[in-house]
């Protein structure tokens, strides 16, 4: 059973990091908001989000790219939460 919760956790946390990533080169990019693809990574990722908005500053660069500080620093806390949570379920497996 742990190791599908390991397999589950390992697909959920490379989700988010997978979208995260997306959502930040959109960004850097200047990806036009008005397309479908771009909106809905937009709209997905924005939940995620919201836990970390207003830590750091939203620079935006000449020509519309942004630079978000924000969407870097969400992936590094949701890989070393997926990483805690990998250990806990790894500790919990060895105890049996």
């Amino acid at each position: 059973m742990s190791k599908i919760l390991k397999e589950l956790c390992n697909f959920v946390f490379a989700l988010i990091d997978i979208l995260l990533v997306f959502r930040f080169v959109l960004k850097l990019l200047a990806a036009n908001a008005g397309a479908s693809f771009v909106t809905w990574i937009y709209n997905t990722t924005q939940p995620l989000l919201n836990p970390f908005l207003m830590i750091f500053p939203i620079p935006k660069i000449k020509g519309g790219f942004t630079l978000e500080f924000t969407t870097l620093f969400a992936i590094f806390a949701y890989t070393f939460i997926g990483y805690l949570i990998r250990e806990v379920l790894a500790t919990m497996s060895d105890k049996k």
